[in-house]
């Protein structure tokens, strides 16, 4: 019987914790700009999965400038995220698990960033950057979750997980839409994809200018649903029985060609040599490879599209789900020649490395899941050779050990602590060899378990959203943040226009005591549209992929009905209005709100929307 001791042991060696700290690094006490200082850029695309490049091999489409970039990269070729969206930003900002993070879905509350996590742009801001984001956060829409709270200091975004969600703003459509500069709302002219990357370089432009140097995060929400693209980048796609979705390479092509349009912005700003320029995607593809539906819709094998031989798409527990493309280009840290780097490495990796290059000084209590991948661009792979990495997608409200999960060492790969595959001779994951080797899924359940108990006790502490706080008063809350018993809350606009009939509640802090207003609505406030109105359709846009919308139903609410602290309220409803109001004395602390409309046929069902104002 081996000791607990042992296991413990086996967890940090085997998982390579690091604590990434020495004596002589001490918290950081100027803000002096240190002009050798490099620039960093990290892209991440939403949901191209790595056979969606031509340079890795896919033989239908076309990305000139992201396979220029791999021909002059460091290309980690086993390199692993979560299976899906906000999870795998948690990692990848923070260097931890996404578990120890507190993000495990991307809704239902658990898409939201613990409020004691430390970002990269924290770190980047300390050590003299400045920060930029441009893009799609997907990690909280409230204080104290926003990416503004969380050390970015340049903001264009949208709300929740994608354009088309609950959190954006109404009606959007890639086109000429409104999103968040610095938490305000304003119009842009253009597509989304070019917009942030059209901010991004003029925030690159005012810092150069200043002589500082700047980490810029470009999280595009393209290739992610809807695919709404201007025809002349999916036309080139049609018609191809091989294509699972022309308009989902038409979004991509978009994203390399602003690739491109970047990387000669850094050629002709003379900022090209002392910038390290990283490019990553979030999962496996979305729509470049399709399964039949007598298969497993997520894990089957692909039959139709490219997905560089690999089981399973986004959401896959299979390789397909979470092995990315992970690209490090650095002129003026000798990388510049492609390289293929086979270790296995994670998205956790990638903070510790960007502290180990750009020389970053951290805070005594900072810590890392991950490890450094300077050895490995160095060419020493020492470290690397027992180490495991464990990915899961549990979507659910509290996790559960195993569910979904990926745990992997070289090439080795344990599912659900059931199956095992061997990837040196059985690449696609076919045949499952566990009752072939015993005593090692032995050794990976013992790893798996010591994990699992270290994570365990930050389970209890949960994400929550803060009303009455100074950063963000009033604050509007929203139903995709609903703990509901459904595997997912109303996530996206469609499911308002057709009153989606469910109800959760939001995990609340109250910032201060005292009186709160609060209003509950049935549309967003943009809309101005009352409690029983219909919402009309959004059009099709000629030219594009972009098709109408459905017409909002119309619901008969009669009664509304709040339910927070020791206070439980209930009043009539005026249909006419846009919103019926509460006004409550609260305590300081935290709390849980729920929400109630009744219809005249009795069914009930939560207010999409809360508007919570400390008076």
């Amino acid at each position: 019987m081996k000791s607990y001791t042992f296991y413990i042991g086996l967890l940090v060696s085997a998982l390579c914790f690091t604590a990434c700290k020495t004596e002589d690094k001490k918290i950081v006490e100027t803000t002096e700009i240190k002009s050798e200082k490099p620039n960093v850029i990290l892209i991440l695309v939403d949901d191209q999965g790595y056979g969606d490049i031509g340079a890795l091999g896919n033989p239908y489409i076309k990305t000139p400038h992201i396979d220029a970039l791999h021909d002059t990269s460091a290309r980690f070729t086993d390199y692993h995220v979560n299976p899906t969206c906000a999870p795998t930003r948690a990692a990848l900002l923070t260097g931890h698990n996404a578990n120890r993070a507190g993000v495990w879905h991307t809704v239902n509350g658990r898409s939201i960033l613990l409020e004691r996590e430390t970002t990269v742009a924290e770190i980047m801001k300390d050590n003299g950057y400045a920060t930029g984001l441009f893009g799609k956060w997907h990690l909280g829409d409230n204080y104290p979750s926003r990416p503004q709270d969380k050390g970015f200091e340049e903001v264009v975004s949208f709300g929740g997980g994608g354009i088309e969600q609950t959190m954006d703003y109404w009606d959007n459509d890639y086109f000429n839409d409104t999103y968040h500069r610095n938490g305000k709302l304003e119009k842009f002219e253009g597509f989304c994809t070019d917009i942030w990357f059209d901010e991004a370089i003029k925030f690159m432009e005012v810092n150069k200018a200043k002589n500082k140097p700047f980490f810029c995060y470009l999280p595009t929400n393209a290739a992610h649903t809807p695919y709404f693209v201007d025809d002349k980048y999916s036309d080139p796609y049609k018609d191809n029985e091989n294509i699972p979705s022309a308009a989902f390479y038409g979004l991509i092509a978009n994203v390399d060609e602003n690739i491109g349009k970047l990387t000669e912005y850094l050629n002709t700003s003379g900022l090209s040599d002392n910038t390290i320029l990283i490019f990553m995607t979030d999962n496996g593809t979305s729509a470049g490879a399709k399964i039949p539906k007598t298969d497993d819709r997520l894990d089957g094998f692909v039959t139709k599209g490219f997905n560089a031989g690999m089981r399973g798409i986004k959401a896959s527990k299979y390789e397909g789900g979470h092995r990315v493309p992970l690209f490090i280009h650095w002129k003026n840290g000798g990388i510049t020649v492609g390289k293929d780097i086979d270790a296995l490495t994670a998205h956790y990796d990638v903070l510790p490395t960007l502290v180990d290059l750009c020389d970053l000084e951290i805070k005594d209590d900072v810590k890392f899941d991950g490890q450094s991948l300077k050895p490995l661009i160095e060419g020493d792979d020492t470290d690397f050779k027992e180490r495991i990495v464990i990915t899961n997608s549990q979507r659910i409200d509290v996790p559960e050990p195993w569910r979904r999960t990926s745990l992997m060492q070289g090439k080795w790969r344990v599912i659900d602590g059931t199956e095992l595959y061997d990837l040196k001779t059985d690449p696609e994951q076919r045949t499952n060899i566990a009752d072939q080797h015993p005593e090692k899924m032995a050794e990976f359940k013992d790893a798996y378990d010591a994990w699992w108990a270290d994570l365990l006790p930050g389970y209890s502490d949960l994400p929550r959203i803060y009303i009455g706080h100074e950063a963000e008063n009033p604050a509007t809350i929203f139903c995709h943040d609903w703990h509901t018993e459904k595997a997912a809350s109303p996530w996206h606009q469609r499911h308002i226009r057709e009153g989606y009939m469910d109800n959760g509640y939001w995990l609340i802090k109250v910032a201060e005591a005292g009186k709160y207003n609060l209003k509950l609505r049935r549309w967003p406030k943009e809309t101005k549209l009352a409690l029983g109105a219909e919402a009309a359709i959004r059009p099709e846009r000629a030219g594009t992929s972009v098709s109408a919308s459905k017409k909002g139903k119309a619901l008969a609410i009669k009664n509304a009905r709040i339910k927070i602290q020791d206070i439980e309220d209930e009043k009539a409803v005026d249909a006419t209005q846009e919103y019926v109001e509460f006004t409550v004395d609260l305590k300081a602390g935290d709390t849980q709100l729920q929400t109630w409309f009744t219809l005249e046929n009795n069914e009930e069902l939560g207010a999409y929307y809360v508007t919570a104002e400390k008076l």
